[in-house]
């Protein structure tokens, strides 16, 4: 296998950096955060799907660092709520949110709704742009689930106590993160990415 380049990662959400370095890491690809490049300005994400905000975010700082970077946008599509929180998951009560925040206003416009109408779906959407700024792969993956009433366990970040895996009667915030890492959204949207990344760099990178 030739060396592979160090990949930024357009998050500054060290949860995500972390649950992704660990996706990534068995293939022999290292992951930087963008928090080590200070000067690298804030993404604004005004795109209208995950897929131009993951896009956006990776071609940004792929050209303020001058290196290959990966942008990741993900969120929670619930369909009682015609798709919201959606690519305003991170900010579904106000920018600057917190995971408390989000999750109460969630429960807030869902307390009307019986369980079989609290259906949901995760969608994580990852692109990778070369040090020029342009995109060379983009994947979409997701996993349904159910809103619960109450949060369940202290595992994974965001809305995860909430979003339970029907067929598992399991939240991914009770899940062991090794299985997370294997059912998620994140997961199954890396699962696709990781093979093309790999086999891009072997050819990028084979005359070194």
């Amino acid at each position: 296998m030739p060396h592979l380049p160090i990949i930024i990662l357009a998050s500054r959400n060290q949860k995500k950096v972390g649950e992704i370095s660990d996706l990534l890491r068995p293939h022999g690809i290292q992951v930087q955060c963008v928090i080590d490049f200070p000067d690298v300005p804030e993404v604004v994400e005004d795109g209208t799907t995950f897929g131009e905000n993951a896009a956006k975010k990776a071609s940004e700082v792929a050209r303020a660092t001058s290196q290959w970077t990966i942008g990741e946008d993900s969120g929670l599509m619930i369909d009682a709520l015609n798709g919201a929180p959606g690519i305003y998951s991170a900010r579904f009560s106000g920018e600057g949110a917190s995971d408390e925040q989000n999750n109460a206003k969630m429960i807030q416009e869902l307390q009307n709704a019986p369980a079989e109408k609290r259906t949901a779906a995760y969608i994580c959407n990852v692109a990778l742009s070369n040090p020029q700024g342009e995109i060379c792969l983009q994947t979409q993956a997701s996993c349904r689930g159910r809103i619960t009433e109450a949060p369940r366990g202290q595992n994974g970040f965001g809305y995860d106590p909430y979003f339970e895996i029907i067929e598992l009667h399991k939240t991914f915030g009770e899940l062991a993160p090794i299985v997370k890492q294997h059912l998620s959204h994140r997961a199954r949207a890396f699962e696709r990415f990781i093979p093309q990344v790999v086999d891009l760099f072997r050819h990028e990178f084979s005359h070194d």
